[in-house]
């Protein structure tokens, strides 16, 4: 069926919704890409960050013709809040990876794996439970994992882990105290 001016008119009533609110929504873009592209480093971003939101628009079921606008301005705002997260942790974690470096000189080698025999010796020392989770967070094994497998709640497990590094810390304080004087 076409309409006046020759266009196919959608056969069902979501049909006639859906085409109505792209519509609508693409109607959107052209403030939507001035209201992003302040917020956003470059141009490609912000039409990123544009088009996801009109995505997320087109895709939401139900969406009222009368909020479409202000709907796209808060997806597209927190779309914008989202890639600056996402800067952030890349950052960090390049930080992170940076501090981790390899040992300059055989010694210092030869230190950190002393080091890592020492401590581990300490781990050995602690009390039941804290010595089972620390050994299991080295292992790679989150403290979430451990509490299903231990079938204990979250909290005595993060309690366990906070408590026994914090007995490792004391340690190594003490350890250097004793080497210092």
């Amino acid at each position: 069926m076409l309409d006046v001016v020759g266009r196919v008119i959608p056969e069902s009533r979501e049909e006639w919704c859906r085409e109505l609110s792209w519509d609508v929504i693409a109607g959107h873009r052209d403030r939507l890409m001035r209201l992003v592209r302040r917020r956003l480093p470059t141009a490609q971003d912000a039409e990123d960050c544009v088009q996801e939101a009109m995505l997320r628009a087109a895709a939401y079921g139900g969406l009222d013709r009368d909020r479409i606008g202000p709907f796209l301005t808060t997806v597209a705002l927190r779309l914008c809040v989202d890639h600056y997260r996402e800067l952030e942790r890349s950052r960090r974690l390049l930080r992170r990876a940076a501090d981790v470096r390899t040992p300059e000189t055989p010694d210092e080698g030869v230190c950190d794996r002393d080091f890592g025999r020492w401590l581990l010796r300490q781990v050995y020392l602690l009390r039941g439970r804290e010595r089972q989770v620390v050994l299991a967070r080295a292992h790679g094994i989150s403290t979430l994992e451990f509490a299903r497998i231990h079938q204990i709640s979250v909290k005595a497990a993060e309690g366990a882990f906070t408590r026994g590094r914090a007995r490792l810390r004391l340690a190594c304080a003490n350890a250097l105290d004793g080497a210092a004087a």
